[in-house]
């Protein structure tokens, strides 16, 4: 049986193949005229804070509402440098067809802009203190804070020795002068953007950094106090006081210990103030006793007298917010040394009881008249005459119970009570050198003879009584 080969008729498939390529060059000169027919159009994406709020199809239609928004709150705040506080960003696309929404773009961006003031922080510990209007405000506020505590001619004084860095004489004498003044607190200005709101004045900001912020304290109520002092004492009314406190009127009786609430300023910055201050200060002397036992107790005897010294001191002075914090010793010069005083004071004990014997009491002499009858009258004791000297003795131990002048014609007299039953009387002395109350040794100097009274010269009437019966003083020598 033959078998008969069957060959495939390749003219079919050559005609498939003609009539695809044609289709395809068809469509793509129908694409290619339909291209060139087709104009793509410029659109702009927004971005406010990183923030989608739509598209525009130009960036004038987001800027003329910025520009609008800046003047309007440039009406309120004249001096202010104004702008936006966002960031805006802005992504240009080409398309085929336009999606721009001016109107829905503007409108998000009245609603999310915040316009803020280009201002001047100043900084403390990472953190805005105060906002003023620039850096000329700003440092004019430090600078009016330091003329709280020192004068602009002290200011400008120091701010030319920082800037020359000369070195000073010595302060003269009873002189003050400030050497530094700086502000405690490290601070930095930086230029940030913030709510106009937040921009003070110049007074307002000098307010806050002096006085500070309010700062709650206990206090503790001391004998005395009442709720008007406590209130005067933290520059508070009555009224803030009682708010503080809950339950407190001003008929409460306050309790010692009880604590109240109170509020007390807490500045914000420091201003730290060094003075050199010369003061001539006075050195007291010294004082040295010396002990005596050759000499009476209770008596004293200045040896050397003591005179004060005189010493220049130059003092380093440190004051924060006005009060002295600390006070130094830079330089000291003596002017005068100061002169110890040098004092005796007797020790030795002198009984107040008399031996009995009694020693003569002058320094020699004689009885120039006796006990006895004498001119119509009796004479009540001995007169002594022309001693050695005249320093008038006591004749035995004893306690002085009258000493000073007598009317009754003995003129400066003293009487010593020798405590066993003797008292013996000495007159017409020129000066007493001892008082009432005084222990007196016997043979110690007691006055000066002398011719008061009814005396007709200078002599000693010497009188003796025991038991107060008047006795002849001779009897006992």
């Amino acid at each position: 049986m033959d078998l008969e080969v069957t060959r495939p008729k390749s003219k079919g498939i050559t005609t498939f193949l003609l009539k695809c390529i044609v289709f395809l060059c068809a469509f793509m000169m129908i694409s290619s005229s339909a291209a060139a027919d087709t104009k793509l159009e410029s659109v702009i994406h927004v971005y406010i804070d990183d923030t989608y709020i739509g598209t525009v199809s130009n960036q004038s239609a987001i800027d003329n509402v910025v520009e609008k928004l800046v003047k309007e709150q440039q009406e309120k705040y004249e001096n202010f440098n104004l702008e936006l506080g966002n960031k805006l960003t802005y992504i240009p696309e080409q398309v085929f067809r336009s999606n721009a929404d001016n109107e829905a773009a503007s409108k998000k961006v009245e609603e999310l802009a915040a316009v803020k003031a280009v201002a001047t922080a100043i900084m403390a510990d990472g953190k805005a203190i105060a906002y003023v209007n620039d850096a000329s405000d700003a440092q004019k506020v430090i600078n009016d804070l330091k003329l709280q505590y020192v004068s602009k001619k002290d200011l400008s004084f120091v701010n030319t020795l920082k800037a020359t860095k000369a070195q000073l004489e010595d302060v003269k004498k009873d002189e003050s002068r400030v050497i530094d003044v700086n502000i405690k607190e490290p601070f930095v200005l930086k230029e940030e953007k913030t709510d106009p709101k937040n921009v003070l004045s110049h007074k307002d900001a000098l307010k806050l950094l002096q006085k500070g912020t309010l700062e709650e304290k206990k206090h503790v109520v001391k004998e005395g106090e009442a709720l008007e002092i406590i209130a005067k004492n933290y520059d508070l009314s009555l009224k803030e006081l009682k708010k503080l406190n809950d339950g407190i009127t001003e008929d409460s009786i306050l309790q010692i210990g009880q604590e109240l609430n109170t509020v007390v300023t807490k500045p914000l910055f420091h201003v730290v103030v060094d003075r050199e201050k010369h003061q001539e200060e006075t050195v007291p002397f010294e004082r040295e006793v010396i002990e005596d036992s050759s000499m009476p107790k209770g008596e004293t005897k200045v040896k050397q007298e003591g005179k004060n010294g005189k010493t220049a001191f130059i003092y380093k002075v440190k004051e924060v917010n006005g009060q002295q914090t600390k006070k130094e010793v830079i330089k000291e010069t003596v002017l005068e040394k100061p002169v110890k005083q040098i004092t005796i004071k007797g020790t030795k004990v002198i009984p107040a009881r008399g031996t009995g014997n009694f020693t003569w009491p002058t320094n020699g002499g004689y009885v120039s008249s006796g006990v006895g009858q004498r001119w119509g009258a009796h004479h009540k004791g001995i007169d002594i005459a022309r001693p050695s000297n005249y320093t008038i003795k006591a004749a035995d131990n004893g306690i002085v119970v009258e000493a000073g002048w007598n009317n009754g014609g003995y003129g400066n007299k003293i009487v010593i009570d020798h405590q066993n039953g003797y008292r013996t009387v000495y007159a017409h002395l020129r000066s007493i050198g001892v008082s009432v109350g005084q222990k007196v040794e016997k043979g110690s100097a007691i006055g000066v003879m002398g011719s008061t009274g009814n005396s007709t010269g200078t002599h000693l009437h010497f009188e003796v009584y025991q038991n107060g019966q008047l006795r002849n003083p001779l009897s006992y020598f």
